[in-house]
């Protein structure tokens, strides 16, 4: 019930739309001191795991890795491309996600791919914004990263269609530490770029922020109308 009505309350806050390049961020000192602390757990804890992971084991075993969590989290972009009434994309990635949980082997393998399948990426935040509403408020989450309002309620919705959810308890532990792993190996690397960033706070969340709108309008988000005020002629 907590967690229901919290999602509740995030929901009724994420009317408002605001430009990327004008974000909702009315916590951004909290956000700021949260970025500081992801920050730091990154550089001694995250980015030193990941990179022994991507030392110790083969690219085949990483790349199999990545296709099985994949898979598991695949029902949530078939629902979703339905609740965007995407019905024909829905068909193929219900074709996809059979077709690599069978000859896959459960989606280690991606078999879907080269029969022309392709991956797409359809989540509940997507499906919310193309229903209009409105991102938020920008959210800095202690070891989750950058979200909104918005992405918030979709992460959470997402969840229960993710096949790792339903798995014992250990398992399922196991797979959020492996898919903690997964994720930060895939993006090694990024830390050079946010290095060069006059304020990497402001980088990332306008880099996340334009990354969402570009997804929610499948890359053809509108263009922004610009206030130039009474007094422009």
């Amino acid at each position: 019930m907590r967690l229901i009505m919290i999602g509740l309350a995030c929901a009724l806050s994420a009317c408002a739309h605001s430009p990327v390049d004008d974000p909702d961020d009315p916590l951004e000192p909290v956000n700021r001191v949260v970025y500081g602390f992801n920050e730091k757990v990154d550089t001694y804890v995250a980015q030193p795991v990941a990179r022994g992971y991507v030392k110790a084991v083969p690219v085949p075993i990483r790349t199999g890795v990545s296709n099985f969590l994949d898979n598991l989290g695949y029902p949530a972009v078939i629902i979703n491309d339905a609740l965007q009434g995407k019905f024909a994309q829905a068909g193929r990635d219900t074709g996809r996600f059979l077709l690599n949980s069978t000859f896959g082997l459960a989606g280690l393998l991606d078999p879907a791919t080269r029969v022309g399948l392709e991956e797409n990426r359809e989540d509940l935040g997507q499906t919310l914004g193309s229903w209009g509403v409105g991102p938020g408020w920008y959210l800095m989450l202690p070891l989750l990263g950058p979200t909104t309002n918005r992405d918030l309620v979709g992460r959470g919705g997402d969840t229960f269609t993710n096949l790792g959810t339903y798995a014992e308890n250990d398992a399922r532990i196991a797979l959020g530490v492996i898919g903690a792993v997964d994720l930060r190996a895939r993006l090694l690397g990024a830390e050079r770029v946010l290095k060069d960033q006059f304020d990497p706070y402001v980088f990332v969340r306008s880099a996340y922020l334009q990354r969402r709108q570009y997804l929610v309008y499948d890359g053809n988000p509108p263009k922004e109308e610009i206030d130039y005020g009474d007094d422009y002629e």
